[in-house]
């Protein structure tokens, strides 16, 4: 399986998607957007600034779970990751998101 975008609508009648890697595991999840062309954007502006390292932020939870954020040209976070279980395994994460996202299909589950 290649790396795709699943877009979703939540049960509040909000759009979300996550990106998968190939072997199916969730690398980032979005924030929950009222319009489907919102969460359809903010795909596009995971796609543009996905290469840039500079757009990650490498944080860590309150438990000190690291995590890593993926900010757009303005600031805004665009995605989050799932919490690992060191940093190595974070920065894997962030390799993936990076290696995957710009060419990673859609795959629309809204439209059903």
């Amino acid at each position: 399986m290649a790396a795709k975008f699943e877009l979703k609508k939540s049960k509040n009648d909000k759009f979300v998607f996550n990106l998968l890697a190939s072997n199916g595991q969730i690398i980032l999840t979005s924030e929950m957007y009222e319009s489907r062309a919102s969460a359809l954007n903010g795909i596009e502006s995971v796609r543009k600034n996905a290469p840039d390292d500079g757009r990650f932020g490498r944080l860590s939870a309150k438990d000190g779970s690291p995590y890593f954020t993926l900010k757009a040209g303005n600031g805004q976070v665009i995605g989050q990751s799932q919490m690992y279980s060191g940093a190595k395994a974070r920065d894997a994460g962030i390799e993936s998101v990076q290696t995957h996202a710009p060419q990673a299909a859609l795959d629309d589950q809204t439209t059903a």
